[in-house]
């Protein structure tokens, strides 16, 4: 496979996972992001350890995507997360769950 051949695959799949994530993203309510991965997940349990003098984060996510277009199953029930890295997470705003203004219909 070419230079060429591999950097438009890579480009495919970036595409094709953004379609996913731009599809699936209302189904959640975190963005977690770690110096590896991006996930979206529905619960999240964030806590910062210590062992040897080094802090480190430990993340646990369940019902949750991963970002990685490597990876063929995106979806998973649990994962567990461990980096000495800053985490990032936020909740999800779902305005198209809230009811608009105005007069109500009856």
């Amino acid at each position: 496979m070419s230079t060429e051949d591999l950097e438009k695959y890579e480009t495919e799949m970036e595409l094709q996972l953004y379609r996913e994530y731009r599809d699936i993203v209302r189904q959640f309510t975190y963005v977690v992001e770690t110096e590896r991965r991006f996930y979206l997940a529905n619960s999240v349990d964030l806590q910062v350890r210590e062992a040897a003098g080094e802090v480190y984060f430990e993340l646990k996510l369940s019902d949750a995507w991963v970002w990685d277009m490597y990876r063929p199953a995106r979806f998973v029930r649990n994962v567990r997360v461990l980096t000495f890295k800053d985490v990032n997470v936020e909740e999800l705003d779902k305005p198209d769950l809230e009811l608009p203004d105005g007069p109500r219909l009856t």
